[in-house]
């Protein structure tokens, strides 16, 4: 099989397009598993994106909640946050599958106008919901660490000329706190999303089931490296698929904290700096 043909055949086969059978024996192709791991990163990035869409505005709620003088409001917060960073996302996610195979068997549906959506907890059980609440927990506990810093670190002093301006609750947070929050909080945060980028690798290893069987980078990557008996060629190309995008993320990233510090001097913004967590 040409490159032209693995990319048509395999390009979207971890979505269910494609040809449904995989290379086998000793026609397998430098081609097809570069393209077939490229599939399955597909799922990585499903989970990172998502993930981090919905962990960023829980992390942010948390964020507050920690700050708050309440204690009913704070400790809550803060023992969750306490709880997801002190216990390792792989033994959260084998948790997570134990307690949602445990929900009773529920189905039903929603009608919406002229379409009808259907459910059924049967769902939390499968990698692509079940494994992608873990990974929102998770870094929404390092996210709102990471912004609960940032709003601590707030300019006192901007705060004030904004009350003494006669900025309402709502306005000062909207204007002066949360630009602020975000501008400090960013360098840290992309390393949080490199972070939870490569730790999508870990619903491989989970007891969460892919669906369709043909599950993320991972997935593709260790069945080559069975048929072929070459885990040293399967596995690198999945490490140079996520350093690619890597550098995607880094530069999304850096175009989005260049627009936060848009209105500071040129010596004075700041850099992105990669910076991997070796031990979590």
């Amino acid at each position: 099989m040409t490159c032209g043909e693995a990319i048509g055949a395999y390009a979207l086969r971890s979505i269910g397009m494609g040809l449904r059978a995989l290379p086998k024996g000793d026609d397998i192709t430098l081609c097809e598993q570069v393209v077939l791991i490229g599939s399955g990163l597909i799922w990585n990035l499903y989970f990172a994106l998502l993930a981090l869409a919905f962990g960023f505005f829980i992390a942010t709620g948390l964020a507050l909640m920690k700050a708050s003088d309440n204690a009913w409001v704070r400790r809550p917060a803060a023992g969750f946050v306490f709880i997801m960073r002190g216990s390792p996302l792989f033994i959260q996610f084998f948790f997570a599958y134990a307690v949602l195979v445990a929900l009773p068997k529920i189905e039903g549906s929603l009608a919406l106008g002229a379409f009808e959506l259907e459910w059924t907890t049967r769902w939390f059980t499968k990698a692509w919901l079940g494994a992608l609440i873990v990974l929102v927990l998770n870094t929404s506990a390092y996210s709102a660490e990471i912004f609960y810093g940032a709003l601590r670190a707030v300019p006192h002093g901007d705060v004030e000329a904004a009350k003494a301006y006669g900025l309402s609750p709502v306005a000062r947070f909207r204007r002066i706190i949360w630009p602020t929050l975000l501008r400090l909080a960013w360098p840290a945060y992309t390393n949080e999303a490199i972070f939870l980028f490569h730790a999508t690798t870990l619903v491989f290893f989970s007891s969460f089931p892919t669906w369709r069987q043909s599950g993320d980078a991972l997935y593709y990557a260790n069945y080559f490296s069975e048929k072929t008996y070459n885990p040293f060629l399967s596995y690198p190309i999945a490490a140079g698929w996520f350093v690619f995008m890597t550098l995607v993320l880094i530069m999304v990233f850096g175009t989005a904290n260049a627009y936060l510090n848009r209105h500071m001097a040129p010596g004075t913004r700041q850099k992105l700096r990669y910076r991997p967590q070796m031990i979590r």
